[in-house]
């Protein structure tokens, strides 16, 4: 395997980051001017990008962007999915002007026809009968939990390790190097102990997660069907079936996280292999970034719901579940207006292509240097980690992190217009993507490479 000349790795880092300031004056001038911005940013994980300074943007349109300095890009970042459907596609453009103008009222508290739409299309896709929305996937998730604890009498949850499961303080548990539950590395002056609420085995392994469900103390398994926020780590065959089956065995519910793998089809993961959760959490790309969320219920689990409030439960007012702008008209205008004609089932097939060759080039780029790396691909979504094989779980992917790698390839590709997730190495197709913005990206990978290895 080629290995890496770290010296000359810095150097180029180096390099690339004196180009980066030079090609966006524009908005180092603006970061340095945000003094009323907390770390200067709107939010502070923008300060992730490589470069020292994030780019500002003045427009998006389909797969591309423009920054304040005139440079236009290909964006394979897609706002970490919430832009999946490309960035202002025209049909969430009227259905906005719509709703604000024309037909006037964003949030009132009262429903619209578009959420029955909403409601039967996300049964249709992913087959579970019965939905509730929120603002993002985070809401979805802390709710859900309420729910499920509700209806099993149960105190604890299990995720698996280094899932993401947004800004629910209990998924941030993790396993230390002796496979004991910690607080994740990082976290933030959490308000409890989430090892005491928490869980936590890791991914693709069935004889931890027995050990653990075995306590019958579980209300539930909350995953993704695959783990993505730590680069992609794909189910191996019939672990996912196996953990349905250990949880009706224990007596413990299954929520699948389909925030990221909608990628993976029109109904996601659970549609495309066949998964039976009792629950359903989704956010961010639903309405084409329009902040939503939805999560979604069987019909045992929503009429033990429903049982529960008959014998006094406060679902409606003070019970901590819900919110005022919870299922606005506006999030429902967004969300049909891009599950019906952006998102509709015949453009995963296209963009689940131009991921295979998005893949397809880095893997050739990585065998042709005989490079220790791996890429990975789900539906429309694909990633490359510093390993190989590709990691099988959480703390194996996160040992094949290197930031400083990391930066390199990231300002290489920003000094060439394009974007991939700052967070990680992950690409997503959107339908406007083109065949020819996945070869420019495959080139200056290629190029990226050739210039550290030779």
């Amino acid at each position: 395997m080629t290995s890496i000349d770290r010296a000359k790795l810095a150097q180029l880092v180096a390099s690339e980051r004196d180009l980066y300031e030079k090609r966006h004056p524009g908005s180092k001038k603006l970061y340095e001017a945000s003094n009323n911005l907390f770390a200067r940013v709107p939010m502070t994980w923008m300060n992730k990008w490589a470069g020292g300074f994030p780019l500002s943007f003045v427009s998006a349109h389909g797969a591309t962007i423009t920054d304040v300095d005139g440079n236009e890009f290909i964006d394979f970042a897609l706002g970490d999915t919430g832009a999946m459907a490309g960035h202002s596609p025209e049909p969430l453009v009227k259905a906005m002007a719509k709703r604000i103008g024309t037909d006037g009222g964003v949030t009132t508290m009262l429903p619209t026809e578009d959420a029955q739409w909403v409601a039967a299309e996300m049964t249709r896709r992913f087959g579970l009968p019965k939905w509730s929305f929120t603002l993002s996937a985070t809401d979805a998730n802390r709710w859900l939990l309420r729910l499920v604890r509700l209806v099993t009498k149960r105190p604890k949850i299990l995720v698996f390790s280094y899932s993401y499961h947004g800004s629910v303080d209990e998924t941030f548990v993790s396993v230390d190097e002796k496979g004991n539950a910690q607080s994740r590395p990082g976290n933030v002056a959490s308000a409890f102990d989430p090892t005491t609420t928490t869980r936590v085995v890791e991914f693709n392994d069935l004889d931890a997660l027995e050990r653990e469900l075995a306590h019958g103390d579980v209300a539930a398994v909350l995953t993704e069907p695959a783990l993505t926020n730590i680069g992609i780590v794909l189910p191996e065959p019939g672990f996912l079936e196996g953990v349905r089956e250990l949880c009706t065995k224990y007596g413990s519910l299954l929520i699948l996280d389909e925030t990221h793998t909608f990628s993976a089809g029109p109904g996601g993961s659970t549609k495309r292999f066949n998964l039976k959760p009792d629950a359903i959490t989704i956010g961010k790309s639903l309405g084409g970034g329009v902040p939503c969320g939805a999560y979604g219920l069987s019909e045992d689990l929503s009429n033990r719901v429903l049982s529960a409030v008959d014998e006094g439960v406060d679902i409606i007012d003070v019970g901590g579940v819900g919110g005022t702008l919870a299922g606005n008209a506006m999030s429902f205008a967004a969300m049909r207006a891009v599950l019906s004609e952006v998102l509709s089932d015949d453009v995963f097939g296209p963009m689940e292509d131009l991921a295979t060759l998005f893949t397809s080039g880095v893997q050739s780029t990585i065998d042709g240097y005989n490079l220790p790396w791996s890429i990975s691909q789900l539906g429309a979504r694909c990633e490359y980690r510093f390993a190989n094989p590709a990691p099988k779980n959480g703390g194996e992917s996160l040992k094949s992190s290197d930031p400083l790698l990391e930066d390199y390839l990231h300002l290489y590709c920003i000094n060439r217009g394009i974007l991939i997730t700052p967070f990680h190495n992950m690409a997503l197709m959107c339908p406007a993507t083109t065949r020819v913005q996945v070869l420019s990206h495959d080139a200056v990978f290629l190029d990226a490479v050739r210039e550290l290895v030779e």
